[in-house]
């Protein structure tokens, strides 16, 4: 993949992620996610790659093939066409066109480093699934920058940087300005200064009558998960230069209308794959392999972009226009004020809650246990088998690790359970998972009653198994389980999540404590659609339901109140105004007749959420950012919990964070405190 000056090693490092994503594709489609017989033939190495980068793939491949097809549709009737992909590294794309008979009137031409269009030639040479689909080579024909010349495929080893070699050699070998052109540009351009990649773009309108333009790139550099991306390429060596000038979609639209192209189109990932991606597609994706990181996914997706655009076309290219009628994810998210985040001075280290799908509870008013979860354990990136306490004393707050009695595989390093304190020696952890094909059943949590004034490092929890413990109803995760009250008497409300074969559950069950025993009670109303990932809070004796994701892997913007009726419950919806924006994976707390929202995920690409304030006897419905300038790191607010200290109206978030795409694990150091006294007051 080309780029500019200075210096062969930064090129060396852009040509290494181009080899490591011809990996990425192998994997992915040797996993079924695509049909590609080609590409083991040229990525070399071979490697299994994680389910979340098989679909980061899959979506690039599927936006390239949809763009692809759609031109050589649209040009049939051509006499001849051309296709120029900038940077292809080792792409399949050529042999599986020609394999499908698609290029009956098309050349294509691909452009990348010198060594790496030697190496590609001497690959198809030298395999002959590959030599056999180009035919009869043209060798006497070789320019000085050409390594492989077939009939309708030509090789070019040219650095993109120098666009007056590239133009010559281009027409060396044959390109025809005044023939309809595709340029595809496959996460190339970002590696070229802004003015090389600029006057690359201003060419191929100027220089050509009919061209159509393919650009596939990341964007929205200022968030946490931009700054994530941001430093992996960085420290590859391999600083991704369109971001700072070209920060997202509108960006990028206006760059190619000012660089002399009439028609435009761009759109992110997430609306890629919802708009442009048939239903059953979608679904057959979702059920390849077990899958259980939909927030890294939506994130992935919201930092890729799709652009295509076009001159001299007729009709127009205009192939991102859905044809699909669903809601825009695109729209002004209208903030009313901002909440600064400042690190909680902890007295002691608290490495223990660097970790995400865990859960933090308020034993008493002053002490948090924290459970399970994914992080960092002794260095080690793990399932967490130790639990962790913060104790407020005298103002301040103390961290410890708890001890375990009892501790034998009772736990199972669980991920995405709840834990629910009946007192403050008793709570009852329900469901969780080791994987997405194991999920967990229940267990008691005991903890001494004076556990409030003890060092942190000095609490013991003892683990007591249920008898029986794994009922099938308790063999989910990503559920919530909230206290409720029916005719005086307590019971745990258990709700949605997803199980080994379920991958959104809708159903419910009423337990009453302290025995653990079932319960039926009549529930009337509109039945919620189910989700999981969604938020639960106590009011009134009954639960508020916000958010979630839904059976098609779409946030949910609902927020649902069952309530106590005379006998047995009843399903209410709570209307807000404006509509809340559809999310999951947040956590939500309940104060004075208002809802807060805490972070999660939503399909907005250009923004995150903060927090949101919903007004249960209005439906006011406001967001409120959080300001991170006083720290000093990525703050993730997904798989986090969230502690909300109702005599200091704070809010204490632990945790958070996860797999960013193939940049690395990202795990929020340190808990946060945001103060909420000024927009609970205003309110």
């Amino acid at each position: 993949m080309g780029r500019g000056r200075p210096g062969a090693p930064r090129d060396a490092a852009v040509q290494g992620t181009g080899g490591s994503s011809a990996i990425s594709k192998c994997s992915a489609a040797e996993r079924g996610y695509f049909e590609d017989r080609f590409l083991r033939l040229l990525a070399g190495r071979r490697r299994r790659r994680a389910p979340l980068v098989h679909r980061g793939y899959y979506i690039r491949a599927r936006a390239v093939d949809h763009c692809v097809q759609d031109f050589l549709l649209k040009t049939q009737s051509y006499p001849r066409t051309q296709i120029l992909s900038l940077g292809a590294g080792f792409d399949s794309l050529y042999f599986r066109l020609k394999d499908m008979g698609l290029l009956h009137h098309t050349v294509m031409y691909e452009v990348d480093f010198p060594n790496v269009a030697c190496q590609k030639a001497t690959l198809i040479k030298t395999t002959k699934e590959l030599s056999a689909l180009v035919g009869d080579t043209e060798g006497e024909r070789l320019g000085v920058t050409t390594a492989f010349s077939g009939e309708d495929y030509k090789l070019l080893g040219v650095d993109l940087s120098e666009l007056s070699k590239l133009s010559t050699a281009l027409k060396e070998a044959g390109l025809d300005n005044e023939v309809p052109t595709l340029f595809i540009a496959e996460v190339v351009l970002t590696y070229l200064e802004n003015s090389r990649s600029d006057a690359l773009i201003q060419w191929a309108a100027e220089h050509f009558s009919q061209a159509c333009f393919l650009l596939y790139e990341q964007m929205h550099p200022e968030d946490s998960f931009g700054r994530v991306m941001q430093q992996h390429f960085s420290q590859l060596n391999s600083a991704l230069h369109s971001l700072s000038q070209y920060p997202d979609c509108e960006a990028q639209q206006r760059r190619f209308f000012e660089k002399g192209w009439t028609e435009c189109s761009v759109m992110d990932m997430n609306e890629f794959f919802t708009c442009c991606t048939p239903e059953n597609e979608q679904q057959r994706v979702q059920s390849l392999e077990p899958f259980d990181e939909y927030e890294e996914w939506h994130l992935k997706c919201s930092h890729y972009f799709v652009l295509t655009a076009s001159k001299g076309m007729e009709p127009s290219w205009t192939p991102l226009l859905s044809s699909t009628t669903v809601p825009h994810h695109h729209g002004p998210v209208r903030i009313v004020g901002s909440i600064n985040a400042l690190v909680c001075e902890v007295r002691s280290e608290a490495s223990g809650l660097r970790r995400y799908g865990h859960h933090s509870a308020l034993i008493t008013p002053n002490v948090i246990l924290t459970t399970g979860g994914f992080g960092e354990e002794n260095g080690q990136h793990c399932r967490m088998r130790n639990f962790h306490v913060l104790i407020k004393h005298e103002g301040y707050w103390k961290a410890g690790c708890v001890k375990k009695e009892n501790h034998d595989k009772r736990w199972d390093e669980r991920l995405y359970h709840t834990v629910s304190c009946l007192s403050s020696s008793l709570a009852l952890v329900v469901g969780g998972r080791t994987s997405p094909n194991a999920a967990l059943g229940m267990l008691w949590l005991k903890f001494p009653k004076t556990c409030n004034d003890s060092d942190p490092n000095d609490i013991t929890v003892e683990l007591v198994s249920l008898q029986p413990a794994a009922e099938p109803f308790a063999l989910r995760w990503r559920h919530s389980t909230t206290e409720v009250i029916f005719k005086g008497e307590k019971y745990l409300f258990i709700y949605g999540g997803r199980s080994a074969v379920q991958p959104v559950l809708g159903d419910w069950y009423f337990l009453h404590t302290p025995e653990i025993s079932c319960a039926v009670i009549p529930v009337e109303g509109p039945v919620p659609e189910g989700r999981h990932s969604h938020s639960a809070c106590s009011w009134k004796g009954g639960v508020l339901i916000a958010g979630g994701l839904g059976a098609a892997e779409q946030p949910l913007g609902s927020v649902f109140f069952l309530r106590e009726a005379e006998n047995g419950f009843q399903w209410q919806t709570v209307e807000t105004h404006p509509p809340l924006i559809p999310r999951y994976s947040h956590t939500a707390h309940v104060h004075d007749g208002k809802l807060l929202l805490v972070g999660g995920v939503w399909l907005h690409s250009f923004s995150v959420p903060g927090i949101t304030v919903i007004d249960l006897i209005t439906g006011l419905c406001l967001d409120y950012t959080i300001s991170v300038e006083h720290l000093e790191w990525p703050l993730m607010l997904h798989n986090h919990s969230s502690v909300f200290l109702p005599n200091e109206k704070e809010l204490l978030l632990i945790g958070g964070g996860g797999n960013c795409f193939s940049f690395g694990t990202h795990l929020n150091p340190k808990p946060v405190s945001l103060s909420l006294r000024n927009i609970l007051t205003s309110h």
